[in-house]
């Protein structure tokens, strides 16, 4: 049963996900928001939504190894899979945007992540300044675009879901709510019901199961764009919501409930995420171009990681 429930919920959570982004996304478009600043609110918080919800439930309910898990593993599985796995399919060109700007802040919040669990803990005041940072870095960006006087370009998909019905758009939301909520539940009961099964800990369980279900919705878009040879991927996409998990997943959820921190989080996983970050860097920088060979690097790296937290 406890199969059921994390297939279930993995599946529940991409779902209502994609609901969701697709409802908020034709609301915003029918009151004319500029689709720069639907790309930095509400679909980054749409595809981030599975690992915030994960994580609230998973603090809320006394499983804090689970909600730190899921947003460390998340991150690693970001970059170092979904990016090495895209990359060996399709070249992906960088942007100056996101060696110059993007990265610098998921480096600097990586830091002050690490910084913040030194002493065990995340507590609330920290997670006002990871929430603040967010909140500054969506100002910034919209401030930057509209500075440089960026236009928008609206495809085929765009202008389709402008025409959609806004009642159906505000079901869809509220459906992806749902089916949001319902998902993170089957799958936090299904991945602590294994773990116990197994003797496993809620820590691996977190790093490697959830922390990859929660990075699906972000493995398929990118696989598929890879597949469908559409070049203008960005790096930025996947450095952005490695920002938004750990400013804005953590950030809410210690708000919500204080996280305590294991000294493994500290001393190893916390170090593998800041290892990651720092080596996608010169992977970008040298010919603003991840090519196949740096993909498979990444790739390569994950597995190493996997490796070291199950043996």
């Amino acid at each position: 049963m406890e199969y059921v429930l994390l297939i279930g919920g993995l599946s529940v959570l991409i779902i209502a996900g994609e609901l969701l982004v697709r409802g908020a996304v034709g609301v915003a478009l029918k009151f004319n928001i500029p689709t720069l600043v639907i790309g930095m609110t509400i679909v980054s918080f749409g595809t981030s939504a599975p690992e915030l919800l994960v994580s609230l439930k998973a603090a809320l309910n006394g499983h804090a190894e689970l909600a730190i898990g899921n947003v460390i593993g998340s991150n690693i599985a970001n970059i170092a899979l979904v990016l090495g796995i895209t990359t060996m399919i399709l070249p992906i060109s960088v942007g100056k945007s996101t060696t110059n700007v993007d990265w610098p802040i998921l480096m600097g919040a990586s830091i002050l992540f690490f910084l913040f669990i030194l002493d065990t803990k995340i507590q609330w005041y920290e997670g006002a300044i990871l929430t603040l940072g967010l909140v500054s870095f969506n100002i910034y960006m919209f401030w930057d675009a509209k500075r440089k006087g960026k236009k928008e370009v609206l495809d085929e998909d765009v202008v389709a879901v402008k025409k959609s019905n806004i009642l159906l758009n505000v079901g869809l939301i509220i459906l992806g709510c749902i089916g949001l909520a319902f998902g993170a539940s089957w799958l936090l009961d299904g991945a602590v019901q294994i773990a116990s099964n197994f003797g496993v800990s809620e820590h691996v369980i977190g790093v490697t199961i959830v922390a990859f279900g929660t990075s699906v919705p972000e493995l398929i878009t990118s696989v598929v764009a890879a597949f469908k040879k559409h070049s203008d991927i960005s790096v930025g996409n996947l450095i952005g919501s490695n920002i938004f998990n750990i400013l804005g997943v953590l950030g809410i959820t210690s708000l919500v409930k204080e996280i305590p921190v294991t000294e493994h989080v500290i001393s190893v996983d916390s170090l593998w995420m800041l290892a990651i970050a720092l080596l996608i860097f010169p992977l970008m920088i040298f010919g603003y171009k991840v090519t196949r060979v740096r993909g498979f690097l990444l790739f390569l790296f994950y597995c190493i990681y996997i490796y070291f937290v199950v043996s």
